[in-house]
This record gives C-alpha cells, structure tokens and sequence, in this order.
C-alpha cells in the first residue's frame, strides 16, 4: 500500500536551515503529484509547496526564496530545503501524495505522512 514516511525535523535558530525528507513506497513515484503541508498548533494545515508529474513546483507566498522542492527518483525521496528560517515556520510538517489532482490544498491529497516537527527558536 501506499506509504509516505518524513524525516529531518528538529529544532534550529531562526535563520537556520534544515532538510526534509519524504521516503514514499508502494506507488510509483514519478506518476504523483507530490506536496508537503505544514500545520502549526491551534491553526489550519496549509500547503507548502508541490511538485507535478512534469516537474512543475509551486511554493506557498510565505516560503518563497526559501524553500526548495526536490526529487530523487531513483529513492523515491522526496525533500524540502528550508532555509532562512523563521519562528512562524514552526510546525508539523507533513508529506503527501496524490495520482490525479495536483491542487496545493490540504484537500486534494489522497495519501500522507505521519508528519515531522520543526521547530524555529527566536
């Protein structure tokens, strides 16, 4: 079945940076669109950014210029760099997947992760 695990969450300084990381099984990678969404505490889960099946990313206004997107297929990862970090960052980060709709809301998804904390320190 489909599975999609994240890792490299932790706690940083703001104006540090960390990588995400979404290992994904059971379906094959380079055929879904694929987000990371974050929620942070008492708020809604938003989109971050996405990639689609032809490469095409779209980040959230928020993190533009600071965050990047990208894929190994061969590991079926994908990452998130998160530079210039900010407190407002902080929250669950989670990775998601889906074949057929490539929309940057927490609807759209049929697949997600269990999420990895960050964790941005004024």
């Amino acid at each position: 079945q489909v599975q999609l695990v994240e890792s490299g969450g932790g706690s940083v300084e703001a104006g540090g940076s960390l990588r995400l990381s979404c290992v994904a099984s059971g379906f094959t990678f380079s055929s879904y669109c694929l987000f990371w969404f974050r929620q942070a505490p008492g708020q809604e889960r938003e989109g971050v950014a996405r990639i689609d099946t032809n490469g095409r990313t779209i980040y959230a206004d928020s993190v533009k210029g600071r965050f990047i997107l990208s894929l190994d297929n061969a590991k079926n990862t994908l990452f998130l760099q998160m530079n210039s970090l900010k407190p407002e960052d902080t929250a669950m980060y989670y990775c998601a997947a889906d074949p057929w709709v490539c929309i940057l809301d927490p609807r759209a998804p049929a697949y997600w992760g269990r999420g990895t904390q960050v964790t941005v320190s004024s």
